[in-house]
């Protein structure tokens, strides 16, 4: 299923700018998804378990980084891509 998300990371740390850049970039480095982003949100494209599975794995290592952050998400199970 093609599945369509907008997260907006927003870690509690005086320095969270260099975390969300880390965060954005390394979503960036996958081939299987879509990563558009703007100056507020960041928009992921592709199957629903692919989607989720990195978002997941990515969340943990900047959870691990930085422990108090607020993820904000928006999900829709349709492929929203602009650019697709």
């Amino acid at each position: 299923m093609q599945f369509s998300a907008e997260i907006s990371l927003y870690p509690l740390a005086d320095e969270f700018r260099p975390v969300i850049k880390e965060f954005v970039e390394r979503l960036a480095t996958y081939s299987e998804i879509t990563v558009n982003t703007n100056t507020m949100s960041t928009q992921i494209f592709g199957d629903y378990r692919t989607v989720m599975t990195i978002v997941t794995d990515e969340l943990e290592r900047v959870y691990q980084k930085v422990p108090s952050q607020v993820l904000v998400c928006k999900f829709i199970n349709r492929d929203l891509n602009p650019n697709g």
